[in-house]
């Protein structure tokens, strides 16, 4: 699967997409501790697989947080303390 098919994807796919390969990892690790894995190339395919959902997934989010608040980009100034104030008391 490559990184572009998935940016095509809405969240809802991916997180479902997600789900099953992180299913299906849960079932190669298992079948690789059994010694029944008989494709050990599939485990790391699924590993790459699933790390690439992850990281479209958290593309997708960075992005509709940057549109959705552009005004929180810059952070307002802390007021500043007087001296006079801190070395009362």
């Amino acid at each position: 699967m490559k990184a572009a098919e998935l940016r095509n994807r809405d969240k809802d796919q991916l997180r479902k997409d997600l789900a099953e390969g992180s299913k299906e990892l849960m079932q190669l690790r298992f079948q690789k501790a059994t010694g029944a894995l008989e494709n050990s190339a599939q485990l790391a395919r699924v590993k790459r697989d699933v790390a690439r959902i992850r990281t479209v997934l958290g593309e997708q989010q960075r992005a509709s947080a940057a549109t959705a608040k552009p005004a929180a980009a810059a952070p307002a100034a802390a007021p500043a303390e007087t001296s006079a104030s801190s070395e009362e008391g």
